[in-house]
């Protein structure tokens, strides 16, 4: 198995999950809506905290951390920390990637 088939397999596998697909349509959601208000209360440029995401997805803090783990180490969101906080947003360029992976394979 090769590198880029483990890292197809942890990318399908990350959003195989209905919740973390719900969390990448929130961060979408959040990153245009930021784009088209300016820079909105709670956000940071074109990221989402994870109060931000908990609040958009009525989930837990510990259940959003669980799953925004996942997306981060199949690289479909990329996490910054800025003092005590983590602000999240989607890896546009590894999402298209997954999704030009699969049309070639299937």
């Amino acid at each position: 198995m090769t590198a880029a088939d483990v890292s197809l397999d942890r990318a399908l596998h990350a959003i195989a999950d209905p919740t973390r697909r719900r969390i990448l349509q929130a961060l979408r959601e959040g990153a245009a809506a930021t784009k088209t208000a300016g820079q909105a209360a709670g956000t940071h440029g074109l990221h989402l905290c994870a109060g931000d995401i908990e609040e958009r997805v009525q989930l837990s803090q510990p259940t959003i951390s669980h799953h925004m783990a996942i997306l981060t180490k199949a690289g479909l969101v990329e996490a910054t920390k800025k003092g005590q906080w983590r602000w999240y947003r989607r890896n546009e360029k590894a999402i298209r990637h997954v999704v030009k992976t699969l049309r070639g394979k299937l």
